[in-house]
């Protein structure tokens, strides 16, 4: 390893880094091990009597008991299902429309079906048992990357303004 790479371990990794872990509070455990399951057909990384993990690529998505959450979260409350989509996750495809016909084959119910949205990207969303949304998106279109590097540059300028 040359000089400029080596780290000691007293050296602090870079920050942020890469997203490890993603836990997900569903109320049927069962329902939603298989869902992920079948229509992501991925084996299951780790499971125990309150959870199930897969691996997306370089993240875990754990799903949780929704009973077992508040010990992750206390003093904050636990949403329940019905209170709304608070966020979305994107998995990266080469053709949309052919990965929908595919999730629809699975029994995959879409949310909004697939759409180019104003934005310029085709997308198709959906929604898992424990009701978090999830959404397919062309993984190459330069829309992407752009919009990426404007939120890290709008994130650096406030940094700037802050500092």
């Amino acid at each position: 390893m040359s000089e400029s790479t080596q780290r000691d371990e007293n050296t602090p990794a870079a920050w942020p880094g890469g997203i490890a872990a993603i836990t997900l509070f569903v109320e049927n455990l069962e329902a939603a091990q298989r869902f992920y399951s079948d229509v992501f057909q991925l084996p299951v990384f780790f499971e125990d009597d309150n959870s199930t993990v897969f691996k997306f690529g370089d993240t875990l998505v754990n799903l949780l008991k929704a009973s077992e959450a508040p010990a992750l979260v206390a003093p904050a409350t636990v949403a329940t299902p019905d209170a709304g989509v608070r966020f979305q996750f994107t998995l990266g495809v080469d053709n949309v429309d052919a990965m929908v016909d595919e999730l629809k084959s699975r029994g995959v119910e879409l949310l909004n079906g697939t759409m180019d949205r104003r934005w310029g990207i085709r997308t198709a969303s959906f929604r898992d048992p424990g009701g978090h949304s999830g959404d397919v998106t062309h993984s190459h279109h330069p829309v992407i990357a752009n919009a990426l590097c404007q939120a890290l540059l709008g994130v650096s300028q406030l940094a700037l303004r802050r500092g």
